[in-house]
């Protein structure tokens, strides 16, 4: 057995992890994952944190409440300016189907 058909050991790319590959078979024989990072120093910065996700929740539940209310105002004030401008302008003549452009 020479020294190229040991296993050796690479760095995942990916994850950071390690892994020990066959040079023979050219697969993966183990990995060790890489140690996961801590996302808070302490339970103070997490619950902070959290409480902060709430109220940006909450604001922007209040965001989409606010704009539904004004949705059936808003949709009343279109028809209501498409209906005046039918009025404004009137067909005139019968409405052209397209076998009439033909």
């Amino acid at each position: 057995m020479g020294l190229s058909d040991q296993p050796f050991e690479v760095m995942c790319p990916d994850c950071g992890g390690m892994l020990k590959v066959d040079p023979v078979t050219r697969s993966v024989i183990s990995h060790t994952a890489a140690p996961r990072k801590k996302t808070f120093e302490d339970f103070g910065q997490a619950a902070k944190a959290l409480k902060e996700s709430d109220a940006r929740r909450e604001s922007i539940f209040a965001q989409s409440v606010q704009a539904e209310k004004n949705r059936d105002d808003l949709m009343s004030k279109r028809f209501a300016e498409a209906v005046k401008k039918a009025k404004e302008s009137p067909l005139t003549g019968k409405p052209l189907r397209d076998f009439d452009l033909e």
